[in-house]
């Protein structure tokens, strides 16, 4: 808090959500009045014109009804706002207001108040110029030395200077070399135009010399050109001040000095007439406005400098002399007389907060008390400090980094799934082939008991299924947590009734202890009237093509799911295992239970693994071929841009039909690129759902609890996202050493084994198959995953049929593969695949 602020005279608030910059704002003696008080005049980009003239009863008053003498609407943003001697035929002063494809002079006269609402304003349109290019901002002044009128000139998007003269338009010109707008200052005493370009240099250019250039509208040559009567503009000096202006200023000492101000990102900087830096200043904040003014002081000039940490400071030359606080930003200040108040400081801010202030002090009236001296016990500071390392080591170990779950209820996530499909589909692509997709509406309901702020809401679902909305903020709601909900969604989102299949090419049998169900009662929505046979055999039909059969045997306890593609299992044996937990809770049974006896598929599994690896190496060389062919491109581009700025010109040597097969080249390869990230896409998906199968048999086989699925999901699932720098083969074959290294060992030797820390693409999937195997291997011999500190400690417990310990050689696990490929391995192969929609589980979570 500065002790010194900005004393309030009077404030108020422009307009609702309008917003204001640097040329908004000006004071003076709009409507002429003989007093020669000055008016706030103030535009915006809402388009609103008001003019102000406070009245306040006593210093801090609020703006009153009777102190707005003017609120008009004109309908276009307004730039700036000027008011000078703008009308021929008479020296009283008129407004200039600048938009941005008009020029208007406005005569405002003031009205005398008979009641209580005061005095009033009126506007009078004068003239106005129509402009054919976009303004960006104007100066005016006696150009040429004109006595006794202000001329106007008007600086657009694209670098053309405009003169009016009053109510005629008088010349344009091009400003050379020009890029972007800058400020625009006229010094009256060199007649000159001072501009900063987007070269970062300040330039001047002479009033005479714009006038006899070569005319803007005019830009090809002449015949008259060529006689001589056109001149090229030449500008007059620059300086180079090395960064952008926020403003330029000219302020005169006397008829014969004056000094140029400009305001930079970071300096501040006072030139001469000729451009010769008189003295600079390097400001350690970011400014936003200025304004200097003569000083009282002979040879000097104070400066108003505004920033953006609310402050304003006024230098006289390079010495603070003051820094006071305001309320808000500047982004125009201004100094005039306000009711009969010399020196009153105007300031704008960009949201329409507009104050009139002085300089003075705001002391604090709080007084420190005394502080009591007393000798300090260590002997009970140390007590106290051991009693507080206690508490805060008993805190730590009852919790962890997020809050205790009985806070749970600060915020609780519920989720209802739509039984019904929407009327008209919100999926992208309203068909797949022959079939339309639908879609299905999900509520998400936030419960909240503490006052939140700006929560998140993040909802996921895996491939193929789209969202239309996966991120939501609620302002009104800061906690740090994450509470996650999950659902499932109905399964003929994307899958349909279809016809059974007796025979296929990758089949698995689930044993249950209970008599089978009929299927039509574990899906009722994929019944069909005209087939009797569905209470034991149903067929479905995935959008895109692929068909899963599942048959219910009559006389033994099995299911019986067949496909032609072995990834398409997973969807159908999970909502069917599913579907049985959930009809025999409704039963009151609570000894059901699913298992698996048959062997466990690695070869089918095996093959997607080589086909997305192969994927993924064929990726990393197309983006090498393609990086190749873009510096081969820029290489050539580089020699034919010198052969044609060679003065002396030289044969291209073929460059030009190298360079258009090089680009063809790389146009090639980018496809390529694509079409491939696409494929791969593709097999990252078929690959997480034969994962998520593997995974689902393994636990059946094993009969896994749900802590140790958790552990197999978090090694084979840990990526969402498949990526060149970060792939699945090598960040699984990670997390599966790392488990038959800690929990699967058996022996001390290999948890002393160290893994590699960096995760690199491996040069093929052999080791990562044998990985897989040996995990196998360890589970059917009586292994169990755990993560806990006990679990790296040698497992001395008999296991049924023994347990071999990780081979320390090559040949020895090629043996131990040898053995467990006879026991895990299907002797059914995978077919040819075909392009087609990819199977994912119907759940999804929101965060």
């Amino acid at each position: 808090m500065s002790l010194f602020k900005a004393r309030d005279w009077w404030s108020t608030i422009l307009g609702d959500k309008e917003e204001f910059d640097q040329g908004c704002l000006c004071l003076a003696n709009v409507d002429n009045s003989g007093n020669g008080q000055d008016k706030i005049i103030v535009g915006s980009f809402m388009g609103y014109l008001r003019i102000f003239s406070p009245h306040p009863a006593k210093t801090g008053d609020g703006a009153q009804a009777e102190d707005l003498l003017l609120e008009v609407d004109l309908r276009d943003p307004v730039l700036q706002v000027e008011v000078g001697k703008f009308v021929s035929g008479t020296e009283m002063l008129h407004l200039a207001v600048l938009h941005s494809r008009k020029l208007c002079v406005y005569s405002v006269s003031g009205t005398l108040g008979n009641v209580e609402h005061g005095n009033q304003c009126q506007m009078k349109l004068m003239y106005e110029h129509n402009l054919q290019r976009t303004a960006c901002n104007m100066t005016y002044g006696s150009f040429g030395g004109v006595k006794g009128r202000d001329l106007i000139c008007i600086q657009s998007m694209d670098g053309m200077l405009m003169v009016f003269e009053q109510e005629s338009y008088a010349f344009g010109r091009f400003l050379p070399g020009f890029l972007l707008p800058g400020p625009l200052a006229y010094s009256s005493r060199t007649d000159s135009f001072l501009t900063v370009s987007s070269c970062q240099q300040v330039e001047s250019y002479k009033y005479q010399v714009l006038a006899f250039a070569t005319d803007a509208d005019k830009r090809q040559e002449t015949e008259q050109q060529k006689l001589g009567s056109g001149k090229r503009l030449v500008v007059d000096w620059t300086l180079n001040i090395g960064e952008q202006a926020l403003d330029i200023c000219i302020v005169s000492f006397n008829q014969s000095a004056s000094s140029v101000f400009v305001l930079g990102e970071r300096n501040f900087f006072c030139l001469k007439d000729n451009g010769q830096i008189r003295f600079m200043k390097k400001l350690d904040w970011s400014p936003s406005c200025f304004l200097p003014y003569c000083s009282v002081s002979e040879g000097t000039i104070n400066t108003l400098i505004g920033n953006h940490n609310n402050m304003l400071h006024i230098y006289q030359d390079v010495t603070l002399k003051w820094a006071t606080q305001l309320p808000h930003i500047p982004v125009a200040v201004r100094v005039g007389c306000l009711h009969d108040l010399k020196g009153v400081i105007v300031t704008l801010s960009d949201d329409g907060h507009l104050q009139c202030s002085y300089l003075g002090t705001d002391p604090s009236l709080f007084q420190a008390p005394n502080v009591q001296s007393r000798e300090l016990n260590y002997d009970e500071l140390d007590v106290e400090m051991k009693e507080l390392q206690k508490i805060i080591k008993d805190v730590n170990k009852s919790q962890g980094v997020w809050p205790m779950t009985e806070r749970e209820d600060d915020l609780n996530v519920s989720v209802v799934v739509s039984p019904n499909f929407d009327s008209v589909s919100q999926a992208t692509d309203v068909e797949v082939g022959t079939d339309l997709v639908p879609s299905v509406t999900v509520k998400v309901t936030l419960q909240n008991r503490v006052i939140l702020q700006k929560a998140k809401l993040s909802v996921y679902v895996q491939p193929p299924l789209e969202l239309t909305c996966d991120q939501f903020t609620f302002q009104f709601m800061s906690i740090p947590r994450v509470i996650q909900c999950k659902f499932r969604l109905p399964l003929k989102l994307i899958c349909l009734p279809g016809q059974p299949s007796k025979t296929a090419s990758h089949k698995i049998t689930i044993d249950t202890n209970k008599s089978p169900v009929s299927l039509l009662s574990l899906f009722p929505g994929f019944a069909s009237q005209s087939d009797d046979d569905q209470v034991n055999v149903m067929g479905f039909h995935f959008l895109g093509g692929a068909r899963i059969t599942v048959l219910a045997s009559k006389t033994s306890q099995r299911y019986r799911i067949q496909s032609e593609q072995f990834e398409d299992l997973w969807l159908i044996t999970n909502e069917l295992i599913l579907r049985l937990q959930e009809y025999f809770e409704k039963q009151g049974v609570k000894d059901f239970a699913c298992s698996f006896s048959g062997s466990i598929p690695l070869q089918e599994y095996f093959e997607l693994i080589d086909h997305h690896f192969e994927l993924r190496i064929n990726g990393e060389k197309l983006e090498e071929l393609l990086s190749e062919r873009a510096v081969q491109f820029r290489a050539i581009q580089r020699r034919l841009l010198a052969r044609f700025k060679d003065k002396t010109p030289a044969p291209l040597q073929h460059l030009d039909t190298l360079l258009d097969g090089t680009y063809k080249q790389v146009i090639a390869l980018a496809d390529a690129v694509e079409e491939n990230q696409g494929n791969l896409f593709q097999s990252f998906t078929r690959l997480k759902s034969a994962t998520h199968l593997v995974i689902l048999l393994i636990a059946l086989w094993q009969k896994l609890s749900a802590d140790q699925v958790a552990i197999l999901e978090a090694a084979f699932l840990p990526l969402q996202e498949d990526t060149q720098e970060l792939g699945w083969e090598e960040t699984v074959d990670a997390a599966i050493s790392h488990l038959l290294k800690t929990c699967l060992s058996k022996s001390s030797k290999e948890q002393a084994m160290n893994l590699n820390s960096q995760l690199n693409i491996p040069k093929d999937t052999s080791q990562l198959k044998k990985h897989i195997t040996l995990l196998c291997d360890r589970l059917a011999k009586g292994g169990r995953l755990c993560l806990s500190t006990d679990a790296a400690a040698p497992q001395t417990m008999v296991m049924p049929g023994g347990c071999t310990t990780i081979p320390e050689s090559d040949l020895e696990e090629r043996s131990v593969e040898q053995d467990s490929t006879e026991l895990f391995t299907n002797h059914r192969h995978l077919t040819a695949e075909t392009p087609r929609p990819e199977v994912s589980p119907l759940q999804g979570v929101s965060e």
